[in-house]
């Protein structure tokens, strides 16, 4: 069921979307990739136990997702107690975080937001980190149960109205889950 009920806040609209297994995921993030949208636009969320046993690192790297998910493997042991500044100089690197603390794999521009709040927008947890990012705290709790369940989180910022639509009519045909469209 896609939630329409939110009302606008001056943020971007945002659709996101939990789903379980890998099929349900790649196919979640090849519909943004299809109507042009870059894995700079899509934001990932996992925890670091999915994306081993989706995306070894040993393995091939077999779909855009899969690519996106791997950018994080390298750089968990970087992050440490200086989190805050750490977190910020993988940003400017790029756009996926991996939080050892949390155990969770962050890609897109949620990433990037993250690390500019620096190790204080971190101290609400993922909960805390989508409610900052616009998420409505029930979708958020629901999010972040189901990453810790071995779920992926796939979310955008769409670019119209027709693309939000399209987008959350797309995830409920694969098996989406507590699909946010606000």
């Amino acid at each position: 069921m896609v939630d329409t009920s939110a009302t606008r806040t001056g943020r971007s609209p945002h659709v996101a979307g939990l789903f379980r297994d890998r099929e349900s995921a790649e196919n979640a993030y090849n519909t943004l990739t299809e109507r042009g949208y870059t894995r700079d636009d899509i934001n990932v969320m996992m925890s670091d136990k999915t994306r081993d046993a989706y995306y070894p690192a040993n393995s091939v790297r077999e779909s855009e997702l899969g690519s996106k998910a791997l950018e994080g493997a390298g750089v968990g042991g970087a992050i440490g107690g200086a989190a805050g500044a750490i977190v910020g100089a993988l940003a400017a690197i790029g756009t996926t975080l991996f939080l050892p603390g949390l155990g969770l794999l962050i890609a897109g521009p949620i990433a990037a937001a993250l690390a500019g709040a620096g190790a204080g927008g971190l101290t609400g947890g993922l909960v805390g980190a989508l409610i900052g990012a616009g998420i409505p705290e029930e979708h958020a709790k629901v999010y972040d149960k189901g990453i810790r369940e071995g779920g992926v989180v796939v979310g955008v910022n769409p670019r119209s109205e027709a693309d939000a639509d399209y987008v959350a009519r797309k995830w409920q045909d694969y098996r989406g889950e507590n699909i946010y469209r606000g």
